[in-house]
């Protein structure tokens, strides 16, 4: 065999080689917010993917709110609890942005999911630790400049864009 010809054949089996190797995992990390109604959260995440160095598929939400929707809810802190939503609600609500992260921000994700759910009782503040708050910190977690000072902690879809403002890159 030529020299040519053996050149030929490495090259197409490098090309075969390429075509043929697992696709790169990844997961998407996507923020929501859902216009206020009767049905909580009204900021969440949901996250979809593949773990890159485990092969584990990911399909899940999470959003934080009050345990029980009460006026307690006005006078001060309540119990919380990390939640996810079914389907029907993730579709009937807005997602604002997306975000790609490798296999280490997402166990910092799921870690800071983690804290809020086992935070002390009672952990849930309108003013202080709400489900926009809650995305907020996931929000920096996976990169994302955002104003902790914001004046819209209570206005989910408003904050979101906020933070979308912030990051130029989220198109």
């Amino acid at each position: 065999m030529t020299r040519g010809v053996r050149l030929i054949l490495f090259s197409l089996l490098l090309l075969c080689a390429g075509l043929t190797a697992p696709a790169r995992a990844e997961v998407v990390v996507s923020f929501y917010s859902h216009d206020f109604g009767d049905r909580f959260p009204h900021a969440f995440i949901v996250i979809k993917g593949t773990v890159d160095a485990t092969g584990e598929a990911i399909d899940a939400n999470y959003g934080f709110t009050a345990t029980s929707v009460s006026p307690a809810i006005l006078l001060g802190s309540v119990k919380g609890e990390v939640q996810t939503s079914k389907s029907d609600y993730i579709e009937k609500s807005d997602r604002q942005f997306d975000v790609t992260v490798d296999d280490a921000t997402y166990a910092r994700l799921m870690a800071k999911v983690g804290e809020w759910r086992d935070r002390k009782q009672p952990s849930y503040s309108l003013n202080k630790r709400n489900c926009v708050h809650f995305v907020m910190e996931l929000a920096e977690v996976v990169g994302l400049k955002v104003n902790r000072k914001s004046k819209l902690f209570k206005k989910p879809k408003s904050f979101l864009i906020e933070v979308k403002g912030l990051n130029p890159e989220l198109g």
